[in-house]
């Protein structure tokens, strides 16, 4: 059940893509009224009902939540930004190679190597994901300098997802959300300011597609991300969100008619095989987490 609650996380952050096509912001101010609305709508129920937690967190909680937040946002900066130079496929399915970064950064650590069987389910899980990367008809040095930056944006969500790993151990999924997604807010923030980037004069489509991708991507997403972190293993969450790209591509049909050849047709396929391979070969050992929530 965890583990499909998750999935449903993976579909709700795919939308974030159909937003940002929507918007006309710059990808800077897009990705802080995102992280902005995500802090506010947070911020009722920890302030009402987790003022003990808060409370009673220590610096280095405040420390280790202040440097997630801080990667976050670098990753929907970078995200959002390769958006803007390449296709919905291409930039999702590079964002979400994540799972190396994680993969690698949990062996060296946390100690938690992957079982030896559970690689192929991964490297399957990619290689379906390089092939829809291969199929988008996207060109040109615009398109490379969008799947660089979204390989930043990869390297920028591992190093979320790791300190997020920590720090959910100990605090609660509302508490530690609020306190990552004002870090984020903060961070782009200061990047906006730093840039000379106006902060407002953009129009109500982008409060929208803001609000949007704070409740759809963040609340319904993300936050899902950070809820499983307790339960599953943090290279289990990337894996699965390499079926992101297969979501994304199905949107990227309905509202903005990108057709998906027979190469993203069969790399959706074997992402959805290798995620599920690999979620088979870790059932065990999730099964074994304990069930409470704080």
């Amino acid at each position: 059940m965890k583990r499909l609650i998750v999935l449903l996380g993976v579909a709700g952050v795919s939308l974030s893509a159909v937003f940002v096509r929507w918007s006309t912001a710059p990808s800077l101010i897009l990705a802080l009224y995102r992280m902005a609305f995500s802090a506010v709508l947070m911020a009722v129920p920890v302030l009402v009902g987790r003022r003990r937690e808060l409370r009673s967190l220590t610096r280095r909680d405040v420390l280790l939540c202040l440097a997630s937040g801080l990667f976050l946002g670098i990753h929907f900066a970078a995200y959002f930004g390769a958006l803007r130079a390449t296709s919905i496929a291409s930039a999702v399915v590079l964002v979400d190679t994540e799972v190396f970064f994680v993969a690698a950064a949990s062996a060296l650590f946390l100690g938690q190597r992957l079982p030896r069987r559970a690689w192929p389910a991964v490297l399957l899980a990619f290689a379906g994901s390089a092939a829809v990367a291969l199929a988008d008809s996207a060109a040109g040095t615009n398109a490379l300098l969008g799947d660089l930056i979204a390989l930043a944006g990869a390297a920028a969500m591992a190093v979320y997802t790791m300190i997020g790993t920590v720090c959910r151990q100990r605090l609660s999924t509302s508490v530690y959300t609020f306190l990552v997604y004002t870090s984020a807010a903060a961070t782009l923030l200061a990047a906006a300011l730093l840039s000379g980037t106006p902060l407002a004069g953009y129009g109500p489509v982008n409060g929208l597609t803001a609000l949007g991708m704070a409740v759809c991507c963040t609340l319904l997403g993300h936050n899902v991300f950070s809820w499983g972190l307790k339960y599953l293993p943090p290279a289990f969450i990337a894996t699965v969100k390499l079926m992101e790209p297969v979501f994304a591509s199905v949107w990227g049909l309905l509202l903005f008619g990108e057709r998906p050849g027979w190469l993203t047709v069969a790399g959706g396929a074997a992402v959805l095989l290798g995620v599920g391979l690999y979620a088979r070969t870790i059932g065990g050992d999730a099964g074994k987490r304990e069930e409470r929530e704080p």
